[in-house]
């Protein structure tokens, strides 16, 4: 019999960027073609926290911290006075075009849905730090982000929410910006997976081979199931490193013919995760299922149900990165 370390079960995390226009402004208009999946991100929201409670599972939204705000008075009094000095101004956020609040902008103030996230059972609101903030880009300062974190923080705690975990825009994890994220109260991230073609970089360094090798791992077997192990997540520096396994895709129909190839490396993984006491991360925007949204929904239903008979089969569990980082942190020191 296979001896389980850690504390002795598999996990399965999910977590999503919430982001809405914020996550896409820079190449995206917000009364472009795209609008149509940004708006339909909103009930997107909804289905899942749905489906999230039926099921039985637990999730981390990261948060764009603009999105908290009731009003455009109230975002602008959270902001802070040191921004980010993007060499590239196409990144800048704080000239983008709003209007007064979430009823005449909905693409820009999400209140209403982060109410519904915070008030659902086993659901996580984390930090997408306050800008969709690039922790990696030329021009930015580790200041610039000390004082963008302080504003996410802020902004949270006056809609009563207590952050403890942060997902990195654009999966820009920056390791000299640790010491930031602790004097916040963070104590958890997602990491990138350990394969190369998923590797931290700003904008420049994200090369068309990398996409087309990062889309060819969803159907096949390219860089394995990239769990992980409970004695890898508990950094030297004390934060905990809670990373990705899998992007899921959303439904396209021109690809059709090859959804039972993503379906099973995703179903593969969990099994695999849950038999061997590891970690299965698994993550997506809300925007991603905007479009198509039935089919996106089909698609999580059947990974949950995966989960479900691993977590029969095999004791596996559903954590928030929170509670990852608090088992592994129980379990003993670094590795």
């Amino acid at each position: 019999m296979t001896t389980l370390r850690g504390p002795g079960f598999g996990a399965l995390v999910i977590s999503l960027d919430f982001e809405l226009h914020w996550g896409v402004r820079d190449h995206k208009t917000a009364d472009g073609p795209y609008r149509a999946n940004l708006l339909g991100a909103r009930e997107a929201v909804l289905r899942m926290l749905e489906l999230f409670g039926e099921l039985g599972v637990a999730a981390t939204w990261a948060t764009v911290g603009f999105l908290f705000a009731r009003t455009r008075e109230e975002l602008e009094r959270f902001s802070p006075a040191l921004r980010p000095g993007y060499r590239d101004p196409s990144l800048f956020p704080y000239g983008e075009p709003l209007g007064e609040g979430e009823a005449d902008d909905p693409l820009h103030f999400a209140p209403s849905l982060v109410d519904a996230i915070r008030r659902a059972d086993r659901q996580e609101l984390a930090s997408h730090t306050f800008s969709h903030y690039y922790c990696l880009e030329p021009g930015q300062t580790r200041e610039q982000f000390a004082a963008d974190m302080k504003s996410a923080v802020e902004i949270a705690a006056h809609h009563d929410v207590r952050m403890r975990s942060i997902i990195f825009p654009r999966n820009q994890h920056n390791p000299a910006y640790a010491g930031v994220l602790r004097e916040a109260g963070i104590t958890c991230y997602r990491g990138n997976p350990r394969a190369r073609m998923y590797r931290a970089s700003d904008s420049a360094g994200l090369h068309p081979i990398r996409r087309v090798a990062g889309l060819a791992d969803s159907y096949l077997n390219l860089a394995g199931t990239a769990t992980v192990r409970w004695d890898e997540v508990v950094e030297p520096d004390g934060l905990c490193n809670v990373p990705a396994s899998r992007f899921l895709r959303p439904y396209n129909p021109r690809r059709r013919a090859l959804e039972p190839l993503r379906l099973r490396r995703i179903e593969g993984a969990l099994l695999h995760a849950a038999r061997e006491g590891e970690i299965f991360h698994l993550w997506w925007h809300p925007h991603n299922f905007g479009t198509y949204l039935e089919e996106n929904m089909a698609i999580l239903r059947r990974i949950l149900e995966c989960y479900q008979r691993c977590s029969r089969s095999h004791g596996m569990r559903s954590l928030t990165m929170e509670e990852v980082a608090e088992q592994a942190l129980a379990c003993g020191a670094p590795a």
